[in-house]
């Protein structure tokens, strides 16, 4: 009679279970044949992804075979015998969890991955993801299925992405990948440098690696704001690049203008407000958008005179930037 109980609790316990693999649908394209070889290192002190709860019932999300062979046979889908290089994916974090509200379940993503060329040197960075997205029942009933596929999906395009970036000159031996965001950040030049070279940085790459652009000149108008940077008869508005230096002194690129770029023992930061990373007119439009991305008083015109005292009443902030991705670290709170 015991083993008969026993049976049937086995059984209602694993009828209640059930494992979502990894939709690994769509590798990501490589068009122009980036990769040669493709290797996945996968650096989770825990190799499991997550149970959530779906349809009342609890979902296991994992991979059909692990990481390492379903993400290496995937990518391999695309690969061509004529590719270029040994490309190498980081897996550092991949976590799949939910949070019961009162009449719904959100589930929640969380996945941080870097791309590395192996060369004869050692691991040559190439790009970094580090992100959270979540989805909620009442959008979408099928929470294990729906992340699964966001995680392909962000996997797919962060892929695609590093194919189109400039690899590292500077290398990390295999030992250090563990740390290498504390390696490169150590090498950087400009976080070393006792003078920074005056000019314009197309992006965050010639940005941290301290490598302006040959020959333009910084041009101001009459108020003197600089507005445009000069190659010859090549005028080109300021706001399409990542940062400039002027007479010594680093500006970073926001949308209603530029802020000087400060330095503390944590890294390069700026001091800003929410309203101007991601600015919005009383009708909902973004500004830099509207106003084209000018300086100074343009951006005023766009902005309704209670808007702008709810701005002025606001604190900046200290905002971070990533060396590795060029992208702002937001503070918790962050208004």
């Amino acid at each position: 009679m015991k083993k008969v109980i026993v049976f049937l609790l086995l059984s209602v316990f694993l009828s209640a279970q059930k494992t979502e693999l990894i939709n690994l649908s769509r590798p990501p394209r490589d068009n122009k044949n980036f990769i040669k070889t493709f290797t996945v290192i996968d650096q989770r002190s825990d190799k499991n992804i997550g149970t959530i709860m779906d349809h009342s019932k609890e979902v296991t999300v994992a991979f059909e075979h692990d990481a390492v062979k379903d993400l290496q046979d995937w990518v391999g889908e695309s690969k061509t015998t004529q590719g270029r290089n040994d490309l190498v994916l980081l897996l550092e974090d991949l976590k799949i969890s939910d949070e019961q509200k009162e009449k719904s379940t959100v589930g929640k993503l969380q996945l941080r991955a870097s791309t590395f060329i192996k060369k004869a040197d050692g691991y040559h960075f190439l790009y970094r993801k580090d992100t959270v997205t979540t989805v909620s029942s009442r959008v979408n009933p099928f929470l294990a299925q729906n992340l699964s596929r966001k995680f392909t999906m962000i996997l797919s395009d962060f892929l695609e992405d590093s194919y189109k970036k400039e690899a590292w000159e500077m290398s990390v031996h295999e030992q250090d990948l563990p740390r290498y965001a504390e390696v490169l950040t150590d090498q950087l030049d400009i976080l070393k440098a006792d003078q920074l070279k005056d000019g314009v940085y197309k992006d965050y790459h010639s940005f941290f690696n301290h490598r302006p652009e040959p020959g333009f000149v910084l041009e101001t108008n009459a108020k003197g704001v600089v507005t445009k940077a000069v190659n010859g008869g090549d005028k080109t508005a300021i706001r399409r690049f990542y940062a400039f230096v002027q007479n010594g002194v680093a500006y970073k690129i926001i949308p209603v203008g530029y802020a000087e770029i400060l330095k503390s023992d944590k890294g390069l930061f700026i001091e800003v407000k929410k309203a101007e990373l991601f600015p919005e007119s009383s009708n909902g439009a973004m500004i830099g958008v509207m106003a084209g991305g000018l300086i100074g008083g343009v951006i005023g015109v766009a902005i309704d005179a209670g808007a702008q005292s709810r701005r002025n009443r606001i604190p900046e902030q200290e905002v971070y930037l990533d060396p590795l991705t060029g992208q702002y670290i937001l503070p918790e709170g962050f208004k």
